[in-house]
């Protein structure tokens, strides 16, 4: 028995069995977690290109409203400078008309002037004959007293 003291000690069977058994539970514990990475990485690498394909489409509406609206703008500018255009010109025609009628108005004052007079001066004549012919003459009367 004294060889066996001098023999460095074994560690009994029994507790190697129940490190191995341990390490199994561990060794498949690692690849289920280098499964579940592996599976997160191509998630997140999925995801990656969902947003830049979704990146590129926003890129390309915002490009298409970009000349969309560009051109509504050129469009309205020449819409606005075309009323504008019309705008002035409807000025400048009732403007001259304006210009047009009183000046017509002023001449109408002027010739209705003399007129108006002239008209004054039949009425009153006109007036004046009517009172002599109602006016009973000095014979009509002595006539009349007879």
């Amino acid at each position: 028995m004294a060889s066996s003291d001098s023999s460095p000690s074994l560690p009994p069977i029994a507790p190697l069995c129940e490190h191995k058994e341990n390490a199994l539970p561990i060794n498949s514990k690692i690849a289920e977690l280098t499964e579940s990475r592996t599976e997160l990485l191509s998630r997140i690498q999925g995801l990656k290109q969902d947003l830049q394909g979704w990146r590129l489409k926003m890129d390309t509406q915002v490009k298409n409203y970009q000349t969309e609206l560009s051109e509504l703008k050129k469009s309205l500018n020449v819409e606005v400078d075309q009323l504008r255009s019309e705008f002035q010109e409807l000025r400048t025609t009732l403007k001259q008309q304006q210009e047009d009628v009183t000046a017509s108005l002023k001449n109408l004052d002027l010739q209705d002037v003399p007129g108006e007079a002239k008209e004054a001066e039949v009425l009153k004549v006109e007036i004046n004959d009517e009172k002599t012919q109602d006016l009973p003459t000095e014979t009509d009367d002595n006539e009349s007293k007879n």
